[in-house]
Parts: C-alpha cells; structure tokens; sequence
C-alpha cells in the first residue's frame, strides 16, 4: 500500500475524523462536500440505493474500477442510484483528485471534506460499501480485497436493491 494512503489515515485518526456506518446501522452518518462544492449525505439519499466506494489516485485497482463504477453510475441514477467516491489521497494531491474526477458523472469528495467514522475508514483500496434503500448496509467490500468491481458484479449486488422499491 502507498505511503500517501498510510499518511491520510494517520492524518484522520489525528484529526478524530468520523466514518462510515457498520451493517444495520440506520443512522447513516456519512456526509461530505464534494470536489465541486455540493453537499452528499446519506441520511438525505434514504429511498435510494447508494454506493459509497474509496479510492485513490495511486491505487491500481482502483483506477481499474472506476470506469465500471462510472457506467453503472449513469444507466442507473434515474433508477434511483447514487453513488459517492471518496479519495484518500493525501491533501496536496487535490488538483489530480480533481483531475480524475473530472472523468466521471458521479460525485468525488476528499476524505478531509467527509464526515465519516473513523473505525469504517479502508485499510485495504479500493473499497466499496452499497447501502439498500431503507439506509441498511447491503454489501461491503471484503477486508483487504483489492479486486475491482466490474460490471456483472455491480449487476449483481445492485441489481436487486434498485428492483425493490
């Protein structure tokens, strides 16, 4: 794992920043301010189907799956599907956080811009967390599962959760 991740998360632990809820957690605390200044929260985004993935710049896997993210992404939205990602790359790379999002429809935040639980926060890139429509936690990425998700995955998990209504 690169040093730049190793440096974010130190940097938010130090700083007590907050992170994702755990499976069954309703509350869904996780809000952010994305790269170009909207507001995401998940308590807002209750009767949709949210996908939340973490990712950096230097991370193989993860600029694997980002194209996969971003074309489910835009089939999906009218359906009811929002999505989140969330670099952990470390504060000076904000121009090419900036750069690589600027490739994709869906909304960037930096982990610094994220109210999050600290205890939910990635060892282990990329990691994605999808959250079914009542704000209950459907799927998490396995613990230091590296593999990206690809399109008949996203199917797969999503799929259902965006058919239940």
């Amino acid at each position: 794992m690169g040093s730049g991740f190793a440096r974010s998360a130190l940097f938010g632990l130090l700083l007590g920043t907050q992170s994702v809820a755990l499976a069954g957690d309703r509350e869904r605390p996780l809000s952010a301010t994305t790269t170009d200044g909207r507001h995401f929260s998940l308590a807002e985004a209750k009767g949709h189907v949210v996908i939340v993935n973490f990712w950096a710049t230097w991370c193989a896997p993860c600029r694997v799956e980002m194209p996969a993210l971003d074309a489910y992404y835009r089939a999906h939205r009218d359906a009811g599907l929002d999505m989140l990602a969330i670099s952990l790359d470390a504060d000076g790379a904000t121009n090419r956080v900036a750069q690589v999002a600027g490739q994709y429809k869906f909304p960037v935040a930096l982990l610094r811009d994220t109210r999050v639980e600290r205890r939910d926060i990635p060892t282990a890139l990329p990691a994605t967390r999808i959250y079914a429509r009542d704000g209950t936690l459907a799927y998490a990425s396995p613990v230091r599962d590296n593999r990206p998700l690809d399109a008949a995955t996203l199917e797969r998990i999503v799929g259902p959760l965006l058919a239940r209504r």
